[in-house]
């Protein structure tokens, strides 16, 4: 789950919704001036299913300690501990089970969907603040994703070895990385100017790190500018719930299960 703190409330968005917000701006990327990653088909799967294992949990929310939604918010952005308020067993099931949810059906994306998670579990989390008992589990299940990686890798890569070379693969889940990141901005409403996740490859030749601005609740600009309209005028499913911190599991999950989906409008322009 994802969340935007109201005066009197939430607005809450979920994983696998955000992630098909990415998958919406992973299809308009490509301009006069950014190129298209290949291959583009299993890339685009990718990004719009990378975050599929969520959907049970979010339908079935969870409050944290203090009786707030247990969810991500924009103070995670850029540092990515969002498993410290979820158990860490359970937040580590459901990280694997985002890679397999499409690995029968596309090896080639789930590769990159593993990728993304071990770079959020390794990257960005410190690992030295987690109990003992917590380091390894984090050890098995990062050596677990990296040898799955190589098996899948090794059956996407039938007939054309050159989408496995680790460079494109790399390139590839950078740009998942991308957006992934300009989700998350606009789904938590990222109050400042934020840095987007990697540079990318301008069609020059230079690798370009691109920014996002926040012109209202709604608009927002990446500059320099790589989709393939001047404004993208985009919709994402969310529910808003009354109140701040709620006393219990089953009224958060009454009022969750009442609140109609609404959908937020997220615009991009130049």
């Amino acid at each position: 789950m994802i969340r935007i703190e109201e005066k009197d409330g939430w607005t809450l968005v979920g994983h696998q919704d955000h992630a098909r917000l990415a998958g919406q701006f992973a299809r308009h990327w490509g301009n006069a001036d950014f190129v298209p990653p290949e291959p583009r088909a299993d890339i685009l799967v990718a990004v719009a299913r990378h975050d599929d294992a969520w959907a049970e949990r979010d339908a079935l929310p969870m409050l944290t300690r203090e009786g707030r939604p247990g969810a991500f918010s924009h103070e995670l952005v850029g540092q990515y501990n969002a498993f410290e308020e979820i158990d860490f067993a359970d937040y580590l099931a459901v990280r694997g089970r985002a890679t397999e949810a499409v690995a029968k059906a596309n090896p080639y994306a789930a590769v990159l969907i593993s990728m993304h998670t071990v770079n959020l579990l390794t990257e960005h989390a410190d690992v030295s603040k987690m109990p003992p008992a917590h380091q390894e589990m984090h050890r098995q299940f990062i050596e677990g994703q990296q040898r799955r990686q190589v098996a899948l890798a090794a059956v996407a890569g039938v007939g054309r070895p050159a989408d496995i070379a680790p460079d494109r693969l790399q390139r590839a889940f950078q740009f998942l990385q991308f957006c992934d990141s300009l989700s998350l901005t606009t789904c938590v409403r990222y109050p400042g100017p934020i840095p987007l996740r990697h540079t990318h490859p301008h069609r020059d030749g230079s690798l370009v790190p691109l920014v996002c601005t926040p012109l209202s609740a709604t608009h927002y600009r990446v500059a320099p500018y790589p989709f393939d309209a001047d404004e993208l005028h985009l919709r994402v499913p969310a529910r808003r719930i009354a109140g701040v911190t709620f006393s219990d599991q089953a009224t958060f999950r009454a009022a969750y299960a009442a609140a109609p989906v609404e959908n937020l409008e997220v615009v991009i322009v130049r």
